[in-house]
């Protein structure tokens, strides 16, 4: 789970080796920084002792202050998470230097898996749609009014039905239709489209495609989907119709990251709502959309916020 900006590696040694050119780099690179600026670093390894003593003290040495910790550990599995995050206003090593630091002096050794990322960066996420825009215009109005630190660069669709929309809120819209005969040619087209704007996560909001594996292995663990919650119970294109048939008095809806087993991916968020006998297919299909948009929009929160560790199937997601 190494962030692709911020990688770990090459040798480094303790800051008290740091000769002058470097610590004046180091004093350069501190007065850049601004007082709310924060690091946040996502680990999981094998729990053992003194785990949190370690990570904190590695942040307290080089001047950090820690403004968010939580941890977790899963006793089955022998697991620990942790979730920290510390101002850099008077941190010693240079942010370009955090990951190679870390990554010698405490990741090596205690066998860790971690993320590191800085708070002012956006993400650049792209969103897939299909004909449906009740998730999309909810991820728009969020992003119109600041409430998401992201970018969105693209949407991208099977259908040309939304475009007016994405162009109305300024965003490149791209229409790549796929069929049976033509997926393997459209994924490649939609590849080169995401590179083409440096996407970094997707977002699949309502998007009636299924994802080839190939497609998801590039980029694992950072493509959300949003569907109802009554899979197996009721599959196919009207599970509300098949579900009111059967008298329902709970719908729900689960997000989660794609892998290739379908809807079957590690759960980020889920919600469900009351249903009863006075409720008409249209109702549970109002009802059902309005908890996919608020569902996917806490998973899209959850994923922005970097609060979310996963571990095979299985998410850890902190508070």
């Amino acid at each position: 789970m190494r962030n692709r900006r911020h990688p770990p590696g090459g040798a480094a040694g303790d800051l008290d080796l740091i000769n002058e050119g470097s610590l004046q780099k180091v004093m350069s690179a501190m007065k850049k920084r601004t007082s709310s600026r924060t690091a946040v670093l996502l680990i999981h390894c094998p729990d053992q002792k003194g785990l949190v003593l370690a990570v904190t003290d590695f942040v307290f040495k080089n001047n950090g202050n820690v403004v968010y910790l939580d941890q977790h550990v899963d006793p089955e599995r022998r697991l620990f998470f942790m979730r920290i995050e510390w101002e850099l206003a008077d941190f010693a090593i240079p942010d370009d230097k955090i990951g190679e630091f870390f990554g010698v002096l405490m990741a090596k050794k205690y066998r860790m898996k971690w993320q590191l990322t800085f708070s002012d960066e956006k993400p650049r996420m792209a969103v897939y749609v299909s004909r449906l825009s009740h998730c999309l215009d909810d991820i728009l109005h969020r992003m119109r009014s600041g409430e998401w630190k992201a970018e969105l660069p693209v949407i991208i669709s099977n259908h040309p039905d939304l475009e007016q929309v994405a162009r109305k809120n300024g965003v490149s819209f791209s229409c790549i239709p796929v069929t049976a005969e033509n997926k393997r040619e459209a994924e490649k087209a939609q590849l080169r489209v995401l590179r083409a704007h440096r996407v970094e996560f997707v977002v699949l909001a309502r998007y009636m495609q299924i994802l080839s594996e190939a497609f998801i292995a590039q980029y694992p663990s950072r493509i959300i989907n949003i569907h109802h919650s009554f899979l197996p119970a009721f599959p196919g294109a009207k599970p509300y119709h098949s579900a009111h048939e059967r008298g329902v008095k709970i719908i729900g809806a689960t997000s989660r990251y794609v892998t290739g087993e379908l809807d079957a991916g590690p759960i980020i968020e889920q919600d469900v709502t009351r249903i009863s006998h006075v409720d008409t297919v249209d109702d549970l299909v109002r009802k059902g959309r309005d908890l996919e948009k608020l569902v996917l929009s806490r998973a899209v929160w959850l994923h922005l916020q970097r609060k979310i560790l996963t571990c095979g199937n299985r998410t850890v997601i902190f508070s």
